[in-house]
């Protein structure tokens, strides 16, 4: 799942539940039940946004309109332009997309980061970000969201090529664009996230490069921003997952074990990885948090700088809550304003 799937305002119930994590609309005595375990939300840092002691005690939240949604489709902010549907690459004759929304005038050196919608790599749209693309492009940022090829029109590593793909193209228009080619940041959540970590994990490794087109420009990046990825596929929740196998086009772990390694984010971490910030809650039903536990302790053990917003009582999808999306734009602003340095006027 990705933001893709959060409801707009007036939506059904049900729809809201599933988005944050539920499965089954509340009875009466679950809503009851749910009633009380409000009153005992769970334990935060205090600087994080309060979660909730269980799913049901954040469906009665949602029931009871305590829990508030962001809107996600922002209006254009004064002082941003956005361009549509600009080819990034082209694969054969499938030409591949983005939105590009930049400040105005064009800015001298900002730095540019790219948004990797989530969806299971097999649906999502790079629209469903503009909740994110249009805050940082009015900040001073060059901000892309794009989209890219997805199951079952091409299995792995096609979306991985794809999104190295889309960096590639960024700085190799950086003059035009304003940006400042050595500073470029990748941010997607869900399946995003996993596709944001191979981009920055993997750097210009040659198999996963494709050739979309600027094969003489590095993929890398300076920074990775991942809500809620899938780190490492080799574990029991990996392997048993439907949609991983269909990434990797519907071939079993015992099949090809060397396969789930290679689109394992983890197995390509070593010292001198780009600076990453992580959010994953712990309600996550569909990626459990111990990807993201496993994640930060080898960042750690590597020396890689890394930030970790584990989010107590909160699921998947969690920043459609308008208390967790301010806490993670706070977060991401002080984080890329230190690894990819200030914005220039």
């Amino acid at each position: 799942m990705g933001l893709h799937s959060l409801p707009q305002p007036k939506t059904s119930m049900k729809r809201v539940l599933k988005v944050l994590g539920g499965l089954v609309l509340l009875s009466a005595s679950a809503l009851l039940a749910a009633k009380i375990a409000l009153a005992r939300p769970s334990i935060n840092d205090g600087s994080r946004p309060a979660g909730y002691a269980s799913t049901h005690a954040m469906m009665a939240a949602y029931a009871l309109k305590e829990l508030k949604l962001v809107d996600l489709n922002p209006p254009l902010p004064a002082g941003v332009v956005e361009r549509k549907d600009i080819e990034y690459g082209k694969v054969g004759q499938r030409a591949l997309l983005l939105d590009l929304f930049s400040p105005v005038p064009t800015p001298k050196n900002a730095p540019g980061l790219i948004f990797i919608h989530g969806g299971g790599w097999k649906g999502g749209r790079r629209q469903d970000y503009r909740v994110y693309t249009t805050h940082f492009a009015k900040l001073g940022y060059v901000v892309a969201t794009i989209s890219y090829r997805l199951v079952p029109e091409a299995p792995f590593p096609a979306c991985v090529q794809d999104a190295k793909n889309a960096v590639r193209w960024m700085r190799a228009q950086a003059g035009s664009l304003g940006i400042d080619a050595q500073h470029i940041a990748v941010i997607g959540g869900s399946a995003g996230g996993h596709l944001a970590m191979m981009v920055g994990y993997s750097s210009d490794l040659k198999e996963l490069e494709g050739n979309g087109g600027y094969p003489e420009v590095s993929s890398s990046v300076s920074a990775v921003v991942n809500f809620y990825g899938p780190a490492d596929l080799t574990t029991p929740f990996a392997i048993a997952s439907g949609l991983v196998k269909e990434l990797l086009d519907g071939k079993s772990f015992e099949q090809a074990p060397e396969l789930y390694r290679q689109a394992s984010p983890m197995a390509h971490l070593q010292q001198g990885a780009p600076p990453t910030l992580i959010f994953h809650g712990t309600l996550d039903e569909i990626v459990p948090i111990d990807q993201a536990d496993s994640l930060s302790a080898k960042l750690k053990s590597l020396n890689v700088p890394h930030e970790y917003g584990r989010m107590e009582g909160w699921p998947h999808t969690m920043d459609a809550a308008q208390a967790v999306n301010a806490y993670a734009k706070r977060k991401m602003e002080a984080f890329l304003l230190k690894h990819l340095g200030p914005l220039t006027p």
